[in-house]
């Protein structure tokens, strides 16, 4: 696979997770009703933006997530004040935009400075126009018009504060959701590519030979069959295999391989892994596998998601209890560049990884950790016990400061993941 395929494999990989987490918000929000200003894929400044319908669809410079933003989430960003002087035009006698400058560049309006004005439930405006007070309906898609952008009203019943704790937790949990799908629909499509051990197995099979390391230079290939290993049947005992290279860093070991009928002998000396302390020559090994049915398809990646699970939150663990380095932590850089390696060694390995990414997004986004789904999730649990929300600003500013202190953090792990790579 050439260096063009794996960069463009890896940018599908982000693409797909965060955008199928996105898409859930989005779905099940207008299917509430609730009014989407914004689908966004990145923080930061836009690259591209394109609007559909009510919704501005949008690509934006950092590659770390993405949002959607929702009518009533925040406060809305373009307020009209009584006595502020606008212009507003009209379609079929209701008011369609409001402009609030270059007033005097507008054709087709009426003018005037605003007594009143309620977007939100009676949909009304008041206006002096020369002396006299005039009555205006608004249209419920009546657009704001300031500084060449367009913002679409939202009557209350568009907000997301109007819908039941049921449809605005649905709408939430929605992101992480569609993650844990997709990542079930990918691991059983790994499974289809790759089959499934047969039963009774009796022999490991190489199914992995990384380029450049000890068991490459020495010739083993994919496909062979490990038969014994200094003199030791190793049968389908896997971490029996790991043991015997683990003990023999920089130790020539003499491998009995099958390669298509024949017997050979090959002599591999395992390198010493400064990591995990050990010898290690750069292979992995599987029992022969065969076709999967459409049973044991959804089986086995129930059990892929089940054991992918476990290993996700054992690294929380550690996360939370301080069991970690900074270099053990890795930003979008370091994703990126281990997930072209993935690429680098075929479709089958990407599909599995890209499941594993997902899973990991749905669950870290379900974390109590605040300007998380997980979080908002809480406000609403607390919203559902007491009876009426908590205090809107305040739970915005809990939001504002863990998506500060979340965006530090991506800061750090970003530049140590650059100095490592400029490192080697």
């Amino acid at each position: 696979m050439d260096m063009v395929q794996v960069v463009l494999l890896t940018v599908l990989v982000f693409f797909v997770i965060v955008s199928i987490h996105e898409w859930g918000h989005l779905y099940f929000a207008k299917r509430a009703g609730i009014l989407v200003r914004e689908f966004a894929i990145g923080f930061g400044p836009k690259l591209f933006s394109l609007k559909r319908g009510e919704t501005r669809y949008t690509l934006r410079l950092i590659p770390a997530g993405g949002f959607i933003r929702m009518a009533g989430e925040d406060p809305e960003i373009v307020e009209v004040q009584p006595g502020q002087t606008v212009a507003v035009r009209l379609v079929n006698g209701a008011v369609t935009r409001v402009y609030l400058d270059r007033l005097d560049e507008r054709s087709n309006v009426v003018r005037g400075e605003v007594v009143s004005i309620d977007l939100e439930h009676a949909l009304k405006i008041v206006l002096d126009v020369d002396g006299e007070k005039e009555r205006f309906d608004v249209d419920r898609k009546a657009e704001i018009v300031a500084r060449g952008r367009e913002t679409q009203i939202a009557p209350f019943d568009r907000q997301f504060g109007s819908k039941t704790v049921g449809q605005r937790a649905l709408a939430i949990f929605a992101g992480p959701a569609m993650n844990f799908v997709l990542a079930f629909v990918l691991f059983m499509a790994y499974i289809q590519m790759t089959g499934v051990p047969v039963d009774n197995p009796d022999k490991l099979l190489i199914n992995e030979v990384i380029a450049g390391a000890p068991a490459s230079k020495a010739g083993l290939q994919v496909g062979d069959e490990i038969k014994s290993i200094n003199g030791e049947l190793i049968g389908t005992d896997y971490d029996k295999m790991i043991a015997l290279i683990g003990k023999s860093a920089e130790k020539p070991m003499n491998w009995v391989i099958i390669r298509e009928g024949s017997t050979l002998e090959i002599e591999v000396t395992p390198a010493f892994d400064e990591e995990a302390k050990m010898g290690k020559v750069g292979v992995s090994a599987l029992p022969p596998t065969r076709a999967a049915g459409i049973v044991e398809t959804v089986t086995f990646a129930g059990k892929a998601m089940k054991n992918t699970t476990i290993l996700i939150m054992e690294m929380f663990q550690k996360l939370i209890m301080g069991q970690f380095k900074l270099d053990d932590l890795g930003g979008p850089v370091k994703t990126a560049k281990f997930t072209g390696e993935i690429a680098a060694k075929g479709i089958e390995q990407l599909t599995s990884w890209t499941a594993i990414l997902s899973l990991y997004l749905g669950i870290f986004n379900l974390l109590p950790i605040p300007a998380l789904d997980g979080s908002r999730l809480i406000f609403l649990g607390l919203e559902a016990v007491r009876g009426r929300p908590i205090d809107p600003n305040r739970e915005s500013m809990v939001h504002f400061i863990g998506f500060a202190m979340l965006m530090l953090l991506m800061l750090a792990v970003t530049y140590n993941d650059i100095l490592n790579l400029i490192q080697g």
